[in-house]
């Protein structure tokens, strides 16, 4: 095998590949070999067609078959042999290739290789310094996690025949859109239960005004006018009548703060137990995002701190992620569920979501490269149970069962975990030089 390798810019290399005649021949009579006992010729028994008449019937399927087998592996060993590590693992696209008998077989990988990164100082006795977080948990705020918990245990009662709807009291509605006299269909909502003052719309308006003052048994009109261009034909350039009808009325109870309400918390015996546990719980909150405050900080100055250029397969690679991942979320938050493949996804959502990301792209790709890095310097090296890890806590945090996120990567193929290995192995380099980090003052 000839090999010749050429510099197209700082990051980017042409491997030209060339595979001996003798080995061309070689597949070519292993590929006619095969095809001889699949196919059958008139007038020949099965597998006895001469090799000369089944080439030259079949030569294109003969031809791409040899490519087929032969550039992959050939490529393969070109990387090997000339020491160039492409920034993704698999194939790169090649150009259109000819295969003949009695001819060496020619082709040439354009690839992309990572940037030479001259790391800087994170070590003592020069390591990166980091402005102090000075919060502290403090009694109030146990005091609001403890109201957060009441809201959560509250209960909704019935007020007193004859009280007014007023801020904070809970309303039953039904609500019914009207046009010239005539109910509007589809517009009526029953018993919906609603928080006077709340500024929440109920079919598209505001109520809370209406409703004030109001009782059990009454009713309140309110008039919409709708534009010429709504929509809805049936609304647009109309004024419409909702009707209110109140069916009742209720308001909040909160539990006393109590013992007996840190027992109906959880595994707590007394109120000063539970104020335990809650500031327990929030100092361990506080020092979980103390920490990631930290580690953001070392993010920027270690991004500040290097220049380099960034190969455009890894900022692609990122693009096309992030666009998937917001695409699900925004599925998940219009839909209340997640499709791997939703048709529903259109090219201009992708491309919108493009363009925000973009710049947070090129960020994420850089600071990778520099934890990479890092983590070749220090010897970092990930296990498959940590990378088992990574995928339960994706399917956690977009609600999605662990087999549908191993049937994402596997559809992505080796670069799809080697991604995964890779974020791994970032975070737990970010973590050696946040050990290494001091807190100035």
């Amino acid at each position: 095998m000839k090999l010749e390798v050429t510099e197209l810019g700082p990051m980017k290399r042409a491997i030209a590949i060339e595979v001996p005649e003798d080995v061309v021949n070689q597949e070519f009579d292993r590929v006619c070999r095969d095809l001889r006992r699949q196919v059958q010729i008139p007038g020949f028994r099965p597998g006895r067609a001469p090799v000369a008449m089944l080439e030259a019937r079949y030569a294109k399927a003969v031809e791409q078959d040899v490519i087929q087998r032969l550039v992959p592996t050939y490529y393969e060993k070109a990387i090997q042999e000339t020491g160039v590590t492409p920034v993704l693992v698999e194939m790169p696209q090649l150009e259109r290739l000819k295969a003949r008998r009695h001819a060496s077989l020619q082709f040439t990988a354009t690839v992309e290789i990572k940037p030479s990164i001259a790391l800087r100082e994170y070590r003592p006795p020069n390591p990166i310094a980091l402005k102090p977080d000075a919060r502290t948990v403090v009694d109030q705020d146990v005091e609001q996690a403890l109201e957060r918990l009441r809201e959560r245990q509250s209960r909704l009662e019935a007020t007193p025949p004859g009280t007014p709807l007023g801020e904070g009291v809970h309303a039953i509605v039904t609500i019914e859109g009207f046009v010239d006299g005539k109910p509007v269909d589809g517009s009526k909502k029953e018993g919906i239960l609603h928080k006077v003052g709340s500024k929440e719309p109920v079919l598209g308006i505001d109520i809370d005004e209406a409703l004030m003052g109001k009782r059990e048994g009454d009713s309140a009109e309110i008039v919409q006018d709708y534009p010429t261009s709504h929509p809805d034909t049936r609304l647009a350039g109309k004024a419409v009548t909702f009707t209110v009808s109140i069916l009742g009325v209720k308001h909040k109870t909160l539990p006393a703060l109590d013992d007996e309400f840190a027992k109906d918390c959880g595994d707590c015996d007394t109120l000063e137990a539970l104020k335990d546990k809650i500031q327990s719980e929030l100092e361990r909150v506080l020092k979980r995002d103390t920490e990631q405050g930290y580690k953001d900080q070392i993010i920027e100055r270690l991004v500040t701190m290097h220049h380099f250029d960034l190969p455009e397969a890894l900022v692609e690679r990122e693009l096309h992620t992030m666009v998937r991942q917001r695409l699900m979320e925004e599925q998940r938050a219009r839909t209340g569920r997640v499709s791997l493949n939703d048709p529903g996804h259109s090219v201009a959502e992708a491309t919108r979501i493009k363009q925000e990301v973009t710049p947070e792209a090129r960020k994420r790709v850089k600071i990778g490269l520099i934890l990479e890095a890092i983590a070749d310097k220090e010897g970092v090296s990930v296990s498959d149970q940590e990378i088992q890890e990574e995928f339960t806590k994706l399917a956690q945090g977009l609600r999605v069962p662990v087999a549908d996120i191993h049937k994402m990567v596997e559809s992505g193929g080796q670069s799809s975990r080697q991604e995964f290995e890779d974020r791994i192995r970032a975070d737990k380099a970010l973590q050696l030089v946040y050990q290494y980090a001091v807190i100035q003052g």
